[in-house]
């Protein structure tokens, strides 16, 4: 079963938390329990597994990637470059079980859509996959 929704991003780069969203449709779906595939279908953003309780954390993630991926020296004519590196870097999909309608999380994580290459909007793919 497939779910498509869009996500607005704001900043040129930011973490946005999608998890209240991919519970909503897991529990629109009716599947008890499985696989919840979540998909980015772009080149310049991303889709991660972190803390979702302390900001800070979301800060530390953009500001780690910033020291890695360098701003200038590279070819692409769109400039962009830094944001394929790091929706490289960070990937296009992520796997969560479910059961009972709700993620199997640990108890401080949380799904971002990670948006590189801002203001945009970005599409979320979500595969119901029951057990």
């Amino acid at each position: 079963m497939l779910h498509q929704w869009n996500v607005s991003t704001h900043k040129k780069e930011e973490l946005i938390d999608i998890t209240a969203s991919v519970e909503k449709a897991i529990r629109a779906s009716t599947v008890n329990a499985g696989i919840a595939h979540i998909f980015i279908p772009h080149t310049t953003a991303a889709v991660t597994i972190n803390e979702n309780a302390d900001p800070d954390v979301v800060r530390d993630i953009l500001y780690g990637l910033s020291k890695i991926v360098p701003t200038t020296g590279y070819h692409h004519a769109e400039g962009n470059s830094p944001a394929h590196i790091k929706a490289s870097l960070i990937g296009s999909q992520c796997a969560v079980p479910f059961e009972k309608g709700s993620l199997v999380l640990g108890t401080w994580q949380g799904i971002y859509l990670c948006e590189f290459d801002g203001h945009r909007t970005r599409t979320v793919r979500l595969m119901i996959i029951p057990a």
